[in-house]
């Protein structure tokens, strides 16, 4: 529509004749774990931001002053969780992605050393845990250039991006900035596709909040782990056999703060080693993935040159 900023809407998508792709080891299904990473990043009044975040194991609120409960609670997600699913990982061999917020690696940055020494994917998500819709595009600008600089100063090197909320902006800031292999903010796909921004192909690795333990505590989706491990298998199960021959991504969205409690971690890891025994199943790094889909649908030069669309 006219006057109306962002990116233009992309409804059809690749419709009956999706590409078929496959993954590494020939696979049919390519799971990618994310964990979250924002604990002592988000908003608080210890801060200086006049409000304490939500995502909180209980619906309730401190108002004008510190919350010290739920600040303890982002801080199980710092001090005990990430590092219980880290041994988790570890015990599985499996390679993880982070989505992590600088600050909160800025302060605890033995979770970045961890991060490199596993050989795990760090996607940007964000200077801090905020929605990048309150800001201008300049400051969303300065906030992209202010997180990649501090994660260049801890070691890593981000290839993808994902915000908390994105803005009208934030994909051509991406393209522009010219660092970026792909960004997540997209929940309309189970495989990459590539877009066109000024001019520019641009490639999208969607991500999603259905197998994703936000779900634990926002009142729409699990009340015990057994649910968590009955969607996520029902999940693979129905990719594995989709009606067709393509092969597709899965996201599992996890927080510190939440799966890295043990009965929910108990329930990830009954999952990974279900996954881990099905045929035609991978776990995957997000930007393996991205490269693995650009082998197989390479950049187009134009939009008419997308495959199916």
């Amino acid at each position: 529509m006219p006057g109306v900023a962002g990116p233009d809407r992309e409804i059809r998508g690749y419709g009956p004749n999706p590409p078929k792709i496959r993954w590494e080891n020939d696979a049919k299904v390519a799971i990618n774990i994310v964990i979250n990473y924002e604990e002592g990043s988000e908003m608080t009044f210890a801060m200086g931001d006049g409000v304490n975040d939500g995502m909180y194991e209980l619906p309730f609120n401190v108002d004008e002053q510190r919350d010290l409960a739920k600040e303890s609670m982002y801080e199980y997600g710092s001090r005990a969780g990430i590092w219980r699913l880290f041994r988790t990982f570890d015990r599985y061999d499996i390679p993880i992605t982070v989505f992590g917020a600088a600050v909160a690696l800025e302060r605890n940055p033995e979770v970045a050393k961890k991060i490199i020494e596993r050989g795990d994917e760090l996607v940007g998500h964000g200077y801090r845990w905020i929605d990048h819709y309150h800001y201008t595009r300049e400051e969303e600008r300065d906030l992209i250039e202010m997180a990649m600089d501090s994660f260049d100063k801890l070691g890593l090197k981000p290839e993808g991006w994902y915000c908390r909320e994105m803005s009208t902006n934030t994909r051509e800031l991406l393209v522009a900035d010219g660092r970026f292999l792909y960004d997540s903010d997209y929940y309309g796909e189970d495989l990459p596709y590539w877009t066109f921004i000024d001019g520019k192909s641009h490639l999208v690795v969607p991500y999603s909040l259905v197998v994703n333990d936000c779900r634990y505590i926002m009142g729409t989706g699990f009340a015990a782990p057994s649910d968590f491990v009955e969607i996520a298998k029902r999940t693979v199960q129905q990719l594995l056999d989709d009606g067709d021959d393509c092969g597709r991504m899965m996201s599992i969205g996890l927080h510190p703060r939440i799966t890295g409690n043990p009965a929910r971690t108990h329930g990830l890891a009954e999952f990974i080693a279900w996954a881990k025994e099905q045929e035609g199943v991978v776990f995957m790094r997000r930007n393996d993935i991205a490269k693995k889909f650009i082998e197989q649908v390479p950049r187009p030069e134009t939009p008419e040159d997308r495959p199916n669309r």
